[in-house]
């Protein structure tokens, strides 16, 4: 059981022009090719999903912006407690909008959300998360990832916001 415990309810959600604020990551990490881990060995890049708990398919963690935090900070704690994991918040890759079947609310009665996206750095799998009940952690490339992920403004998010963030990230450390 984790010491952690995830944040539930709408009160203290943010609204914008009719659309629920969302904070989500892509996590992901650079996983060795070669078992020998030469110098020159290939990484490959490789982006944590987690199940939907409504559905099938996969998912990036995400959910609500709260009003006492930073959208970053929302976005590290939706990793947390969705997903169990800890790493450097590295880079926003953009902003997604799409509409929510479950999430229709007072302030949001079509359930329009507009979810700010991050690459976040992998730095540390946690044994013990809040949702760790209901999730479950899948590591997959990013082509295994466009094909199982849940949702499309997710897929958008990943091939046109984290992998052309990926690609500038490579140009510049080249």
């Amino acid at each position: 059981m984790s010491d952690l415990v995830a944040r539930t309810g709408r009160l203290q959600q943010r609204y914008e022009n009719g659309y629920r604020l969302v904070a989500g990551c892509i996590p992901f990490r650079y996983r060795c090719l070669d078992e020998s881990h030469h110098e020159n060995s290939e990484n490959v890049v490789e982006v944590l999903m987690i199940n939907s708990t409504s559905g099938p398919g996969l998912l990036f963690p995400k959910g609500g912006w709260e009003n006492d935090e930073t959208v970053e900070e929302a976005a590290v704690r939706e990793a947390i407690e969705e997903a169990g994991v800890r790493g450097d918040l590295l880079d926003f890759v953009g902003d997604y909008n799409f509409k929510s079947k479950t999430h229709e609310d007072e302030f949001s009665p079509e359930g329009f959300c507009k979810a700010a996206m991050f690459a976040l750095l992998v730095k540390e799998e946690l044994n013990a998360w809040p949702e760790q009940s209901t999730r479950i952690r899948s590591w997959l490339t990013i082509s295994q990832a466009i094909q199982n992920c849940r949702h499309a403004w997710m897929k958008e998010a990943l091939e046109y916001g984290f992998c052309k963030w990926l690609a500038q990230k490579r140009k510049t450390t080249s």
